[in-house]
This record gives C-alpha cells, sequence and structure tokens, in this order.
C-alpha cells in the first residue's frame, strides 16, 4: 500500500525534474540508485549483525537512512514547491486529455508485465532443478540488480537519443531470459539472469520515462497513478498464470512468458516510428 500510494507521486515529480537531465537520464540515475541502496541496507544490516549485536540493533541503524531520506524530502518541498515548474517544453497536447497513443502504450507495458518471471520462480526452478548450486542462486541476484542498475543508465541515454525504440530493443533482450533460465544449465542461467536484470532496468526507468512524453504536465499524476495500477494488476495476473503453468509445463511456461512479451512489440515499433520526427512527443 505503501509503495501504490509513493510511486505515481514520486513519478510525476521525477518526470517533471527530469526535463532538465533528460528524461531517459533522470529515471535511469534514479533507478540505479535505488539499487545501490538497495544493496547497501542489507550490507549494513550484515556488518550490524557480524559485530555481534541483534535485529533490534540492525534495524535501527536502518532508522538513520529513513530519516535522512525525508529530511531531504522536507527541504526539496521547501525549495522546490512547484516541481513542474522543471518541465522546459511540456508536450503539445490539446487540452489535458491522455492520448491514444498512451494506452497503446499502457498495453503493451501490460504485456511486458504479465510475461515476466519473478525472481522467486526463478530461484525455485534453480532449486527444483538442480542446474544451480544454492549458494549461487543469491549470487545470481546480486548479477541481475548490477545489470539492472547499469541497464537503467545506459538505457536511459539510449531513450534520451531514440526514444521508444531503446524500450522496444530493451523487450527484445529481456524475452531471451526465460529460456535461457528455465531451460539452459549454469551458465545460461547467468546469461538468462543478466539479460533478466537488463528488462528490470528497462522497466524501472525508460518504460516509466516514456509516460512523461504521453502525458501532459497536468495530468502526469494521473498517468502515472494508471500505469502503476496497469503494470501492478498484470505483473499479478501474470505470475498467477506462469506459477500454475510451470506445475504443469515448463516448456509451456516459457512459451507463455514470450508470447506474452514479445506481444508487446509491434506497439513499442509503431510508437518509435510515430515518435521518430516529433522528439519523441506523443
Amino acid at each position: 500500500a505503501g509503495r501504490a500510494v509513493r510511486s505515481p507521486a514520486r513519478d510525476a515529480m521525477l518526470s517533471h525534474a527530469a526535463g532538465r537531465t533528460g528524461l531517459g537520464w533522470g529515471f535511469g540515475l534514479h533507478e540505479a540508485l535505488d539499487q545501490v541502496g538497495a544493496v547497501a541496507g542489507p550490507l549494513l544490516v550484515a556488518a550490524v549483525l557480524h559485530f555481534g549485536r541483534g535485529y533490534r540493533e540492525a534495524f535501527a541503524v536502518l532508522l538513520l537512512p529513513a530519516l535522512l531520506s525525508l529530511g531531504v524530502l522536507a527541504a526539496a518541498r521547501l525549495s522546490f514547491p512547484r516541481p513542474r515548474d522543471f518541465d522546459l517544453a511540456p508536450p503539445p497536447l490539446a487540452g489535458a486529455r491522455l492520448s491514444r497513443r498512451y494506452w497503446i502504450y499502457l498495453g503493451a507495458v501490460a504485456c511486458v508485465a504479465a510475461g515476466y518471471a519473478d525472481y522467486p520462480l526463478i530461484a525455485y526452478h534453480f532449486g527444483r532443478a538442480g542446474t544451480v548450486a544454492p549458494a549461487w542462486i543469491p549470487l545470481l541476484y546480486a548479477v541481475a540488480m548490477a545489470a539492472d542498475a547499469a541497464a537503467a543508465l545506459a538505457l536511459g541515454r539510449l531513450f534520451d537519443r531514440i526514444g521508444f525504440g531503446a524500450v522496444a530493443l530493451a523487450t527484445l533482450a529481456a524475452a531471451a531470459a526465460a529460456p535461457l533460465v528455465f531451460f539452459g544449465g549454469m551458465s545460461a542461467a547467468v546469461a538468462g539472469m543478466a539479460l533478466w536484470g537488463i528488462g528490470l532496468g528497462a522497466q524501472e526507468s525508460i518504460m516509466r520515462a516514456a509516460v512523461a512524453r504521453m502525458a501532459p504536465a497536468e495530468r502526469r499524476g494521473t498517468a502515472y497513478g494508471l500505469f502503476n495500477t496497469a503494470y501492478g494488476m498484470a505483473w499479478f495476473a501474470g505470475s498467477v498464470l506462469l506459477g500454475v503453468l510451470y506445475d504443469r509445463s515448463v516448456a509451456a511456461l516459457v512459451i507463455a512468458s514470450l508470447i506474452l512479451q514479445l506481444a508487446a512489440l509491434p506497439a513499442l515499433v509503431w510508437l518509435a516510428r510515430r515518435t521518430r520526427g516529433d522528439g519523441g512527443s506523443c
């Protein structure tokens, strides 16, 4: 619930601020820093436990970065009370309605989310199939998170240059993760998790950045709210479907994952072609 309340407003404010840096780079940098924090937090807890303290002290230490983040947020609110003022050139849309291209894009994003196998299912498969040693299962997740952070930055720059083409390329690359992690051995699992991380990095950066190119400033919050709702519902429904298919046939799971993700490509390619000559605005 907390993430559902926070994410649309955060993405809307970030889209305004990123107008001065490039939407792709702004969202990519945010995702990379988010992954740094996701790694630093557990390492901090591990350090506290290593030095003989308990979980009470470990969680107490985590209160410090939480308070710092609230302090920075309060300072930003006082210094920049209207994030919308950062927009250098809002998209020239008629009125304040969300465009047809936005809804087409939302459908494409839902397909990607529905077809994306979540890591708990992948980790369960690694353990059940014996293709990956138990000690390597969390390490492969770390590989994916490293790929996530690096891809978010690289794809962010690419998005600022070619727009929706970057989203299409990332989707195509990430679709190859499913057959690699579910059909292959250790080497394929490493490659598959790297591609899985690239796809996740794209979903958390440039897929969100693209929304700002299709939504007028006064509808940005609504656009991101709908985006997060559609993404979350599709991810949940897809996770249920892939879990049920896994119990019946791993091949069926992989086929469903590929079909759902690749179904998004025609819409993404169409958007890339339609926005090629207008600066990416929709």
